[in-house]
C-alpha cells in the first residue's frame, strides 16, 4: 500500500513539473515558444525532474503521511521545491552553454509546482477524510476553551485516527473571542451557553480543554457540564502542556478530585527537609493508603534510611517494589511486624533508632470496629501506645500520629478509640523529649474501604447504589495533598499540638453518588437506581474537627491549624487505660460501655445542624 502511494505521487510530481515548465514557457512567450528556447526548457524540464526528485527524496517527501499534514509539511515541500528549482536553474545555465532560464519562467514555475504539488497533497487528505466519515458514526464534540491547548486538540482530533468525532465548536469566557472562528470552528459562546448549545448540537463529549485554570474555575465549568447527558474529558495538567506532551491520547475522564476544585497545596520544602532529610524515618501501616502515600513523599526528600513497617507481607512487598524502582538510590528497610506486640516493636527501635516516626497503622472502619471494639481498642490505643512508648524510650525526635474527625465528640468505637490514642500522645508529650503531636483530618477518596471506591464498584455493576442517609456529609481530601499537609504539619510540631487540616466546604454524600454515576456516563434514578439504607451504628451525619474545649489557632500554613492542647490528667488516664486492658477479652457491650466512660460518646446526630 505505501509503495504504490509513493509511486502514485512520484508520478504525480514528475507531470507537475513538465506541466509547470511547460506553461510556464508558453504564457511568457504567448503560445509563440522561439525554437531556441525550446532546447532551453527540455533542457530545464530534464534538470528540475532530476534534481527535484533528489531533493524531494532528501526531504523525505515520499515518507510522509499527508493524511495528517500541516504548516511542517508545507514548509517542508516549499525547501523541497527550491531547492531543487535553484539546482536545476543552475544545472541548466551550465548545460545551456551559460545562458539564464528567464527569472519569470523560474518564479512561475516554482508557484506552479508548489500549488499543484501541495493540492494534490492536501486534496488526498481530504477525499480520505470524506471516505472516513462516510463510514464512519460521528460523536458531537464540544471543546471548552478556545485558547493555544484548545487548538491543538481540535486540530489532532479532525486527523483521521480521531474519524469517529466531529468537532463542533468551542465554548469560551473570553469576550473577545465571542463569534469568532478558530481552527475554522465557531466559538459559540460562554459557559452560561453550554447546556444550551449541548442540546441543540446533541453533543455526546465535553473536552475541557483549560490546562492552566485554577482547579476552583475547572470545578465550576464541571457542575455546569454534568447537568448535561454529555461525557466530560479533561486535559492533563499544565506542566505536561508546557512540556509539548499535549495529546488527544493524554485526555482523561472527569473524577471526584476535580470536583472539590481546591488549588494544589503548597509546601514549605525547606522546612520539611530540615527535619526529614538524611534522617531515619519509621512510617508503620507503611502499605495503607495514607502510610504507603507518606512513603512515596517522603523518599523525594532523601531520608538516610526509611523503614517502612507493616502487618501485611503483600502491602508492604509492594510499596517496596515501588520505592525501589523510583528510588534506587533509598536505603529500605522493610518490616512485618504488628503494633500490638510491644517486644518486637521495642526490638526494631533498638536495631532502627528511627529519629522521625509517623504512625499511620490504624483500624478504622466504623462499622466494623461497632461489631469488633476490642480490636479496636487493641490496635488503636495499645498499638499507638506501643509504638509512642518506644519512640520516647530510644529518643525519636518526633512522633507525628494521623488521626481522624471522628474523634471529635465520638459516636462510635473507632473514633473514641482516636481519641484515647490521641489523648495518650498528648500526655505523653509533657514528660518526653520527644515532640508528640496528631494531625487529624477526615476521608482521604480512594482509600481502601472508602465511599467512593464502592460507589463505582456498585455502578459498575448495574446499582443500586447505596447511599445511607439524604443529609449525610463529610469532608474529603485526596490522598496526596492530606500526606503533604501531614509532613508539612510536623515541621511546625512543638510538641503536643493536634493539627487541624483544613479539608474545604462538605460534601454531601447523596450529591457525590449522584456526580458519580453522571460521570460514568449514566443519570442517577434512571440508569443507576439510589437507594437509602439508613445510617450504620456509629456513624454521624456530619463530622466536626474540633471538641467543644479545643480553640483553633492559625500556622504559617493556610490549610492547617492548631487546636489548643487540653489539659490531661496522666494517673487518671493511666488508670483508665488500665481498665480498657482488663476488659479486652469480655463481651463487645462490656468493652463498649467501658470505652464510653473514658470517652463518653455524644448523641448520634438525626438532622443537619452544622
Amino acid at each position: 500500500m505505501y509503495r504504490r502511494r509513493a509511486q502514485s505521487l512520484f508520478i504525480t510530481d514528475i507531470l507537475i513539473i513538465w506541466f509547470s515548465i511547460v506553461s510556464s514557457y508558453f504564457f511568457r512567450f504567448h503560445a509563440g515558444i522561439p525554437s531556441d528556447y525550446k532546447v532551453q526548457m527540455f533542457v530545464y524540464a530534464v534538470a528540475m525532474t532530476v534534481l527535484c526528485t533528489c531533493t524531494f527524496v532528501y526531504y523525505r517527501m515520499y515518507r510522509r503521511m499527508w493524511e495528517y499534514a500541516s504548516i511542517g509539511e508545507i514548509v517542508t515541500l516549499l525547501k523541497a521545491v527550491v531547492a531543487g528549482s535553484v539546482l536545476a536553474f543552475g544545472a541548466a545555465w551550465m548545460i545551456d552553454a551559460g545562458r539564464y532560464v528567464p527569472l519569470s519562467i523560474a518564479a512561475r514555475t516554482i508557484e506552479t509546482m508548489l500549488l499543484l504539488m501541495g493540492g494534490v497533497r492536501f486534496a488526498w487528505r481530504l477525499i480520505r477524510i470524506r471516505l472516513v466519515d462516510k463510514r464512519s458514526t460521528k460523536n458531537n464534540v464540544l471543546i471548552i476553551g478556545a485558547g493555544d491547548c484548545g487548538a491543538l486538540i481540535a486540530k489532532e482530533m479532525m486527523t483521521p485516527s480521531f474519524s469517529g468525532n466531529r468537532i463542533v465548536g468551542f465554548i469560551d469566557d473570553d469576550e473577545y473571542k465571542q463569534g469568532m472562528r478558530v481552527v475554522g470552528l465557531p466559538v459559540f459562546g460562554t459557559r452560561s451557553s453550554i447546556a444550551e448549545i449541548v442540546k441543540a448540537k446533541d453533543i455526546h463529549d465535553i473536552i475541557i480543554a483549560m490546562p492552566s485554570a485554577p482547579k476552583a474555575e475547572i470545578s465550576a465549568i464541571i457542575n455546569i457540564c454534568k447537568l448535561t447527558n454529555a461525557k466530560i474529558k479533561m486535559i492533563p495538567a499544565i506542566h505536561d502542556f508546557i512540556k509539548g506532551r499535549l495529546s488527544v491520547k493524554a485526555l482523561r475522564d472527569v473524577n471526584v478530585e476535580d470536583l472539590l476544585g481546591r488549588d494544589p497545596v503548597m509546601t514549605d520544602l525547606v522546612g520539611i527537609a530540615e527535619y526529614v532529610t538524611d534522617k531515619i524515618v519509621l512510617v508503620t501501616g507503611a502499605g495503607g493508603s495514607i502510610g504507603s502515600e507518606l512513603c512515596r513523599q517522603i523518599s523525594s526528600f532523601q531520608p538516610r534510611k526509611l523503614c517502612l513497617l507493616g502487618h501485611g507481607e503483600n502491602s508492604i512487598y509492594t510499596i517496596e517494589m515501588e520505592l525501589r524502582k523510583k528510588f534506587p538510590e533509598l536505603v529500605l528497610e522493610t518490616i512485618i511486624a504488628d503494633i500490638q506486640d510491644r517486644s518486637r516493636l521495642d526490638h526494631m527501635f533498638r536495631v532502627f533508632k528511627p529519629e522521625v516516626v509517623f504512625h499511620a497503622a490504624a483500624h478504622k472502619h466504623v462499622p466494623l470496629m461497632e461489631r469488633n471494639p476490642a480490636e479496636a481498642i487493641k490496635n488503636n490505643v495499645f498499638g499507638t501506645k506501643n509504638v509512642a512508648d518506644c519512640a520516647d524510650k530510644y529518643g525519636a525526635e518526633r512522633f507525628v500520629m494521623i488521626s481522624s474527625d471522628k474523634a471529635v465528640n465520638p459516636t462510635s468505637v473507632m473514633g473514641a478509640t482516636k481519641r484515647v490514642a490521641e489523648m495518650y500522645i498528648q500526655s505523653l508529650n509533657f514528660v518526653s523529649k520527644t515532640k508528640f503531636v496528631a494531625v487529624r483530618f477526615g476521608n482521604v477518596l480512594g482509600s481502601r474501604g472508602s465511599v467512593v471506591p464502592r460507589f463505582q464498584e456498585q455502578i459498575m455493576n448495574g446499582g443500586p447504589v447505596t447511599v445511607t442517609h439524604p443529609d449525610m456529609i463529610r469532608y474529603f481530601m485526596t490522598i496526596p495533598e492530606a500526606v503533604q499537609l501531614v509532613i508539612q504539619a510536623g515541621s511546625f510540631a512543638n510538641g503536643g499540638e493536634i493539627f487541624i487540616l483544613d479539608m474545604g466546604k462538605p460534601v454531601k454524600i447523596l450529591t457525590l453518588a449522584e456526580d458519580l454515576i453522571r460521570l460514568s456516563g449514566y443519570e442517577p434514578y434512571a440508569d443507576i437506581p439510589i437507594e437509602f439504607t439508613g445510617i450504620r451504628e456509629g456513624e454521624k451525619l456530619f463530622e466536626e474537627l474540633l471538641t467543644n474545649e479545643e480553640n483553633i489557632t492559625a500556622t504559617q500554613h493556610n490549610r492547617i491549624f492548631i487546636g489548643k492542647p487540653i489539659s490531661i490528667d496522666r494517673s487518671e488516664l493511666d488508670l483508665e487505660l488500665k481498665r480498657l486492658e482488663k476488659v479486652i477479652g469480655e463481651t463487645p457491650m462490656l468493652v463498649k460501655e467501658v470505652i464510653q466512660k473514658v470517652v463518653p460518646f455524644h448523641k448520634q446526630q438525626i438532622s443537619k445542624t452544622g
